[in-house]
């Protein structure tokens, strides 16, 4: 593995792998499914053998060279297109995804239209989740990912990229949560789902109780969603696998011997009243902090990539910067565009210069050089950063 200097604007010292598919096995796929007609047509439904069932996967738009796909996964009781529509149909969002392939992975199961599991269905654990991302990877040639994850789908990303880190080029983990439920936690959980229906105990997870309250608009229509959209017999059993998963196990480097923990960039995002907000904490405490990002989002509750569409876009593209993809987008201050945020763009000038090499323009991995503004802190690698905006 080879240690690399990055440009940077989020962050340094990151870590790159070559991405390597040695050790997997082929398997047959089934044909892709044009999506229906009134559908966007630069998007492709797939169903994926993986060693534990079939992925609903839709891909958008095509590869780029050797540039990493992003591959999302999305939060219990909601899919790709709950999750994630808003964020990705956001304009300078789609200024970003021109230059990538975007991968959306629905769970088993949690895809519009899905059939019901019949009686007796064993869901993937969280563990068997991660485990069936490379078949993906490997069905379309991906050579690695940037991997965008929210509240469940943050875990099984994080777990993709501690079992297959050659494949995972940066993380963006949204609402992440690195602990197993307790007994305490469990018994609450329990009584809960039989003094609530499926959908408001679902909600809980996603918004505080003050968020509940004060943005009924949103919440109302994710309730009717999650009620409508999502099968409810399925995703009781992915609510209940979520609801048992382990302690992800990570611990920053230097702090217990051989510890284990995610060598690629990530940027770790939640909201400033969101119920994970504690979980991000301490994910963030347990990350090394030479690559590891801590954003705090305000007025943005439990879904900050639905609410803060734009900062968040923002963020995502200093991140991508950082790893040296993306040397140039358009200022749409030129064009009477919004501003960024002060807050951002301090992020963006923040303690470092850097130079692109001319690789991060043909698509292959990039490499850069960093330099600190300061002379004192040359050589020297910044620590986490926590910003709110």
């Amino acid at each position: 593995m080879k240690v690399l200097g990055h440009k940077i604007e989020l962050l340094t010292g990151l870590l790159l792998h070559d991405g390597t598919m040695a050790g997997l096995q082929e398997l047959r796929f089934p044909e892709e499914k044009p999506l229906l007609r009134g559908q966007d047509a630069t998007e492709l439904e797939h169903d994926i053998e993986t060693p534990y069932g079939l992925l609903h996967v839709v891909i958008r738009g095509s590869p780029k060279g050797n540039r990493p796909a992003i591959l999302t996964y999305h939060d219990v009781g909601l899919n790709h297109k709950l999750c994630f529509n808003t964020f990705f149909n956001f304009e300078d969002m789609q200024e970003i995804t021109k230059h990538f392939v975007v991968c959306h992975v629905d769970a088993p199961g949690q895809q519009v239209g899905a059939s019901q599991f019949p009686q007796g269905y064993q869901f993937p654990s969280m563990e068997q989740l991660a485990a069936m991302l490379p078949s993906v990877v490997q069905h379309f040639g991906f050579k690695y990912v940037i991997g965008i994850g929210v509240g469940a789908g943050a875990y099984v990303l994080a777990k993709f990229a501690l079992i297959f880190p050659d494949l995972v080029e940066g993380l963006v983990l949204i609402n992440i949560d690195p602990n197993g439920k307790g007994w305490i936690d469990w018994a609450a959980t329990k009584l809960s789902s039989l003094t609530s229906t499926l959908p408001d105990t679902v909600l809980s997870h996603l918004f505080r109780q003050e968020e509940l309250v004060s943005n009924t608009e949103l919440v109302q229509s994710y309730r009717q969603q999650i009620g409508n959209v999502v099968n409810q017999a399925n995703l009781q059993l992915f609510w209940n696998m979520y609801n048992s998963r382990r302690d992800l196990d990570i611990n920053r480097p230097g702090t217990v011997p051989n510890a284990k923990t995610l060598r690629c960039p990530v940027m770790l995002v939640v909201g400033d009243n969101a119920p994970a907000e504690e979980g991000v904490v301490e994910c963030n405490s347990k990350l090394d902090p030479t690559t590891t990002t801590f954003l705090k989002m305000a007025d943005s509750g439990g879904l900050p990539q639905v609410t803060q569409p734009g900062k968040l876009t923002e963020a995502f593209k200093y991140f991508l910067q950082g790893m040296g993809y993306i040397a140039y987008l358009k200022d749409r201050r030129l064009s009477g565009g919004a501003v960024p945020s002060a807050s951002m763009t301090r992020l963006a000038r923040s303690r470092t210069s850097s130079l692109t090499s001319a690789s991060s323009v043909d698509g292959s991995r990039p490499q850069a050089c960093t330099h600190s503004d300061s002379s004192e802190g040359l050589g020297q690698v910044n620590h986490t950063m926590e910003v709110s905006c």
